[in-house]
């Protein structure tokens, strides 16, 4: 198991599970939840969940629904040593997939909702028989939302296979794309707003 660390390697441990936590915000987790994951993915080895308590100084009841979670997205992994009754646990060690994943689960439990709440706006209308110009307007704009987010699940889906280090030369170049045709983009509009020789 691990061996006892240097005081820079505990600081850098300790200021990256509180740089997790702070960002869990940003993935739609809980503080705790992140922490959990920081520590885990920090750790060479599998970590029990009694060491986990100790480690962040949570429950015990807060400690196995985080981990539950962190399962249950596929984030981290449960662990069995032969001889050993308790559980231990560890976490995907690959940024690649970790990203993956999140982006995946932020979509199925924050965007397809939202859209499917959108569709049901939209079912309101359905019963109006004859619309006011405003109605129609304002129903355009919720049907310009869905297809917006149908395009963005549609995109992400099909993306996701593809985000990993294997594929990193072919990301690069999906990026460098985007940055030409934005750089052109922004040349064409300074050079329209440039007053030509005529005038």
């Amino acid at each position: 198991m691990s061996t006892e660390r240097s005081k820079p390697h505990e600081e850098a441990l300790e200021q990256f599970i509180l740089l997790w936590g702070e960002m869990a915000s940003a993935w739609g987790i809980n503080k705790t939840m992140a922490q959990i994951h920081a520590l885990l993915y920090a750790e060479a080895d599998p970590l029990d969940t009694d060491t986990i308590m100790q480690r962040l100084d949570i429950s015990r009841g807060n400690a196995n629904m985080n981990l539950r979670n962190l399962v249950q997205w596929q984030l981290a992994h449960k662990v069995h040593f032969k001889g050993k009754r308790k559980d231990y646990y560890t976490a995907d060690k690959d940024v690649w997939s970790i990203v993956a994943t999140i982006v995946r689960e932020r979509q199925q439990r924050e965007v397809a909702p939202i859209r499917q709440n959108l569709e049901e706006c939209l079912e309101v209308f359905e019963a109006t028989h004859s619309m006011t110009r405003e109605e129609a307007e304002f129903q355009e704009r919720i049907e310009n939302f869905i297809r917006f987010l149908e395009m963005f699940e549609r995109f992400t889906a099909a993306m996701l296979p593809y985000i990993n280090k294997k594929n990193l030369k072919f990301l690069k170049q999906l990026v460098k794309l985007a940055e030409m045709k934005e750089n052109i983009k922004d040349r064409l509009s300074d050079s329209s707003k440039k007053p030509s020789d005529n005038e």
